[in-house]
């Protein structure tokens, strides 16, 4: 995967559920989820990102606390994205 300035990082596939559910381990300590709901005519995403604790630092050197702060404003971002392509 590629993890943007910090370059590519491994991860694994850990669950598929089509259409349902993808979920893979990206780099050491972390698992994605994506979860899709269906509504009527729409579809709920739901996206976790777990792992993150308070006292690790990333394989890059980084504390948790400082990478989920970034990353959330990158995953809001992503799924913002998303969602305007996928309602066009």
């Amino acid at each position: 995967m590629n993890a943007g300035p910090f370059g590519m990082s491994p991860c694994q596939v850990t669950e598929v559920d089509p259409p349902y559910r993808l979920s893979f381990r990206w780099g050491k300590d972390w698992t994605v989820t994506f979860e899709l709901k269906e509504l009527g005519e729409q579809t709920e995403l739901t996206l976790i990102h777990s792992g993150w604790d308070l006292d690790k630092v990333t394989e890059f050197g980084e504390a948790h606390t400082i990478v989920r702060d970034r990353m959330d404003h990158g995953w809001k971002k992503l799924l913002q994205s998303l969602g305007a392509y996928v309602e066009v």
